[in-house]
């Protein structure tokens, strides 16, 4: 076990500099916090660190409410709308920009970082469009003055992203790039008449292959994160926990509520192999949040867009299903690793118990 007084010691020998044991010790309370408690092989998810980080987000929420309350003030007295939204999203991502400097950066919290990371994509994509879109197009209906304002937004995001390194701000840009593409796609296109449009193979439009499109790549990116950490103890693992809740919604978009709304005999049998689809790679890759996010995703939808005597029993299955993988998730996945054929690169993946 090393200590300050060993990092101390390693400094003044000469055998670390300054900057490689401020970095070592991070990396030991990074991985401490993600790990401490926690059974072996379970998936290490981190929110907050204390309830001091909970009164900062909370400070941080009243302070935006009452920021957005003097915008609002301001931009209706001001003579010229557009210039008082462009000043004031430059002012809010400047402030915002300074929090994350300290609270980020300095002090490496958590859920104020999750905070901050929604704070800035809000006020990067209320500040490009209120400079740059149309608002008469899109209250008639035409979104495309918003194109190049998401797209901007998506890509300040991504500048954030790099300084900041939030694993939560990952999970933003991968939404903010979804709604790009359908954005372009609506323009090019029409919009969806239907929301069941953006979900199912067999609606008009482009919008689902997208959502399976969008799916993939998180999901590639999610893997890249993954493998080059496979014992889940730096900060890409959360890059990859994050991507992966992204990931899954998108995939299950076009696979499993298209057979969900197919009233076929054969459906429900092809939505349980698609769901063992999902569960058996989320078990390899040992990623619990993967079928969580697919499976929550499915329920929330067979609740809200579709209905039925099926849709109903598809959630009593699939309930039942998440109970006897967390029961059994261990051995399960042991046996699995074992039947991998032997291209798979086992040892980029998280080690069995």
């Amino acid at each position: 076990m090393i200590d300050k007084d060993d990092l101390r010691a390693s400094v003044g020998a000469g055998i670390l500099t300054e900057a490689q044991a401020a970095s070592l010790k991070a990396l030991a309370d990074s991985r401490r916090g993600a790990r401490e408690n926690l059974e072996p092989g379970d998936e290490p998810f981190e929110l907050f660190r204390g309830f001091n980080e909970i009164f900062i987000v909370l400070g941080l929420a009243i302070l935006t409410s009452g920021w957005i309350g003097v915008v609002t003030f301001y931009t209706i007295d001001s003579g010229d709308i557009r210039n008082a939204l462009i000043l004031s999203g430059l002012v809010g991502g400047a402030i915002i920009w300074l929090l994350s400097e300290y609270f980020i950066r300095r002090r490496r919290m958590v859920a104020p970082a999750i905070a901050l990371s929604l704070m800035f994509a809000a006020n990067a994509g209320y500040g490009f469009a209120g400079g740059l879109a149309e608002v008469f197009m899109v209250a008639q209906g035409d979104n495309s003055s918003l194109v190049v304002p998401f797209v901007l937004a998506t890509g300040a995001m991504l500048i954030y992203w790099f300084r900041f390194r939030v694993p939560f701000a990952l999970a933003i840009i991968a939404v903010m790039a979804f709604a790009v593409s359908i954005l372009i796609a609506g323009t090019r296109n029409g919009a969806p008449e239907d929301t069941r449009d953006l979900f199912l193979l067999s609606a008009d439009g482009p919008f689902a292959l997208i959502t399976l499109g969008i799916g993939c790549v998180v999901f590639a990116i999610a893997m890249m994160f993954d493998m080059s950490d496979p014992h889940r103890v730096t900060r890409r693992a959360a890059n990859g926990f994050w991507l992966h809740v992204v990931a899954a919604p998108a995939l299950v978009n076009t696979l499993a509520l298209t057979l969900l709304d197919s009233e076929s005999a054969w459906s429900n049998s092809m939505l349980i192999a698609v769901m063992v689809l999902f569960a058996v790679i989320a078990i390899v890759i040992d990623r619990r949040s993967f079928l969580i996010a697919a499976i929550s995703y499915i329920v929330v939808l067979s609740a809200t867009v579709f209905d039925g005597e099926g849709a109903v029993f598809t959630v009593l299955l699939l309930g039942a299903f998440l109970v006897f993988l967390g029961a059994r998730w261990e051995r399960i996945r042991a046996g699995l690793l074992q039947m991998l054929p032997g291209f798979i690169p086992k040892h980029r993946l998280p080690p069995s118990v």
